[in-house]
């Protein structure tokens, strides 16, 4: 007995808890009922045919609160409606939050550029359908007609294309310098009205770099812009703006999409800047869908724990070839034979996934190396959890010739290896296996030429 008045809960506790459990149970009902209730129709609704009802109902009236869901919902609309035209007027002032026409902005989109404008360290971020997308939105926007625009002579082959085929038509010219030739760019902003630097860093495919601050200090009083594309090194490696670029534009169907499936881009910024861009982007389209936008997003989760195992890879493997026997010349930044091994140690926190390196022989030996090789897949692109194989000769650029190819710096040798996350130990075994099949030599098919 004595025990049971001792456990027992005086009653005024007794009471409280029950209060409590009272309120809680209330609120959570309240809650539940909130969450869960149907959507009110429409005032007048129960006047229309069933199909209208059919359309309307369910959504007119409300929707049922998302903003619990743990994951950020997947908007899937092409346009936004105002409730009346006092809201309209509100929004085309500025006064009232919306995107109006799918065109100019998602919610979901929204979402995954806070998320990249914040890893880069910019002030605004552009997401569109594709790099490519978001480079030529950046070239027409901010390169006047007549203007000038500075570049590299190492770059993914459509920016180049586009660059010297396209944008003369606009009367843009070009200068196209070696990464490292610095007194090259000093000469051409003092010879031309530059509107524009833009190289990559690291660059395609021979993963050249370049100094980022040197260019910015003579770029800056000349008043062109600086955009470093950023996609080979990742802002977990490489945080452009913060040494001075003025944009970083990316293929986020790579790294930040990281498993080939998916195509984006995205461009960060000032605010000012990229609001340009943007304005040429609602006219332009390339609109990123909002399910991509999605996977991107959710890809840029685990970008850090990736990009530190493609990193660990590439490293590996550009070490052990540079050793090989069967291999000429390896291109990787991280390896102090690289020629722009200390710029990329001032800004790189790491390497990236991608090594480049030349096999001892010809077009079709090396060919023969990437056929027997078993775990990458022969492909182009890079930034996936896949390793990736190619030979850019034949992927890129087979439409050229040999003399084209010579003249623009792509070998027959050239192989371009994307690591991905396996096991680097199985990585390894494979690119040794797939070269030791190749040391006796190898002949052209008898139907096969070279373009």
């Amino acid at each position: 007995m004595q025990a049971s008045i001792l456990s027992a809960p005086p009653a005024r506790a007794v009471l409280r808890s029950r209060a409590r459990v009272g309120a809680r149970g209330g609120r959570r009902a309240s809650i539940a009922v909130r969450a869960a209730a149907a959507v009110p129709p429409p005032p007048g609704s129960e006047n229309w045919s069933e199909s209208t009802q059919a359309v309307h109902n369910g959504e007119r009236g409300g929707r049922p609160r998302v903003s619990d869901s743990l994951t950020t919902p997947v908007c899937m609309t092409s346009t936004y409606w105002f409730k009346d035209t006092e809201e309209l007027i509100d929004y085309q002032e500025g006064n009232y939050g919306s995107f109006e026409y799918g065109r100019y902005g998602n919610p979901t989109t929204k979402a995954c550029e806070e998320k990249i404008r914040l890893l880069e360290g910019g002030e605004d971020c552009l997401l569109s359908s594709s790099g490519m997308n978001s480079a030529i939105c950046m070239l027409l926007a901010l390169v006047p007609a007549n203007g000038h625009i500075v570049t590299t002579t190492d770059c993914y082959r459509r920016t180049r294309q586009f660059v010297q085929t396209f944008m003369p038509k606009m009367g843009v010219t070009c200068t196209v310098l070696d990464p490292s030739d610095y007194d090259g760019l000093e000469k051409a902003l003092d010879e031309h009205d530059c509107s524009l630097y833009f190289s990559e860093s690291p660059t395609n495919p021979y993963l050249r770099c370049v100094d980022i601050e040197r260019i910015a200090k003579l770029c800056k009083p000349k008043g062109c812009l600086v955009c470093i594309d950023g996609t080979f090194a990742t802002p977990v490696n490489l945080k452009a703006l913060k040494h001075g670029a003025d944009l970083v534009i990316h293929s986020a169907s790579k790294y930040f999409g990281g498993h080939n499936d998916v195509l984006a881009g995205a461009i960060v910024g000032d605010k000012e800047t990229v609001t340009k861009v943007r304005q040429f982007h609602n006219i332009l389209g390339g609109v990123i869908d909002p399910h991509a936008a999605y996977m991107v997003m959710r890809g840029i989760k685990t970008l850090q724990l990736r990009v530190e195992r493609h990193n660990e890879n590439a490293m590996k493997l550009a070490t052990v070839l540079e050793k090989h026997p069967m291999i000429e010349k390896v291109h990787y930044p991280g390896l102090p034979s690289h020629p722009d091994h200390e710029v990329a140690k001032k800004y790189m926190n790491g390497f990236g996934g991608v090594v480049s390196f030349e096999v001892k022989g010809d077009l079709w030996a090396t060919a023969k190396f990437i056929d027997n090789c078993r775990l990458p897949y022969i492909a182009p692109s890079l930034g996936g959890v896949e390793s990736l194989i190619e030979q850019p000769t034949v992927v890129s650029y087979w439409d050229q010739g040999p003399e084209k190819r010579a003249a623009i710096g792509i070998k027959d040798n050239l192989v371009r290896m994307a690591c991905g996350i396996e096991d680097y130990a199985d990585i390894e075994a494979d690119i040794i296996q797939a070269l030791d099949s190749i040391k006796n030599g190898v002949e052209a098919p008898a139907k096969a030429t070279s373009a």
